[in-house]
């Protein structure tokens, strides 16, 4: 199973926090981490959002439909994320558009196996995999992008 992790785009600065929507600069970024994933994604994937505004706008970008899910909402914990996921049994990829730091939490956890608060920067998309070596169970990481290198 392949396990992309991407961070909403860079959001206004307002409140209520779930109605927050992309700056000018975070559609662009949005939209530039698209073309990157759809060039790169396998024929079977499934996309899930939080329900705040600005990770619905990130997921609209790439021209798919996708399902918003409640408990990807900001502080959602690594259990409920990988949960939602299906992880690490879903056939395909999925992809996980949501916000920091639960989304650092995630990646932290299955690449060092211990809680972690790592950064994923606005935009950002980290793709993980998993697969079995030797009767071992791994996740490798297969790519860790910031939207101003796309």
């Amino acid at each position: 199973m392949d396990l992309i992790l991407w961070r909403h785009a860079e959001a206004e600065e307002s409140v209520p926090d779930l109605a927050r929507k992309l700056t000018a600069r975070g559609q662009k970024h949005a939209a530039r981490a698209a073309v990157w994933l759809q060039q790169r994604l396998p024929s079977k994937f499934a996309v899930l959002a939080s329900p705040a505004e600005r990770t619905r706008q990130t997921a609209l970008a790439l021209g798919v439909p996708f399902k918003t899910v409640p408990s990807l909402a900001p502080g959602a914990s690594v259990a409920e994320i990988l949960k939602a996921a299906e992880w690490p049994d879903r056939k395909g990829a999925v992809i996980i558009v949501g916000h920091q730091p639960d989304l650092g939490h995630v990646a932290a956890y299955l690449l060092s196996g211990s809680p972690g608060d790592w950064t994923i920067k606005k935009g950002g998309i980290w793709w993980l995999t998993n697969r079995v070596r030797n009767d071992d169970a791994q996740v490798v990481l297969r790519a860790a992008i910031a939207p101003d290198l796309l």
